[in-house]
């Protein structure tokens, strides 16, 4: 392999390593934002509002789940007992 074709191919893998980087970094912010209940600009624009609406009420739903959790895993388990007996007797 002469220089001139290491030269490009080594141009070509950081070129191919960094389009996928931005992708990742793209995902990853996108992401964040949904987790912080924020809508980023790109979904915004488009058809994307009712999917960030609904990935923003999952979030709700799963950090009120988490709020539980965290209550029944502290609360000693006489409190415990009794809140799954009335649950019971719902």
């Amino acid at each position: 392999m002469n220089p001139f074709e290491m030269v490009v191919l080594i141009v070509l893998i950081v070129t191919i390593g960094r389009v996928a980087a931005g992708r990742v970094g793209n995902r990853r912010e996108a992401l964040r934002a949904a987790m912080r209940g924020e809508t980023p600009a790109a979904i915004e624009d488009g058809a994307g509002g009712a999917e960030a609406a609904r990935l923003r009420h999952e979030v709700t739903r799963l950090n009120e789940r988490i709020q539980v959790l965290e209550r029944l895993a502290t609360d000693p388990s006489k409190r415990l007992a009794d809140e799954i007996d009335a649950l019971k007797d719902k």
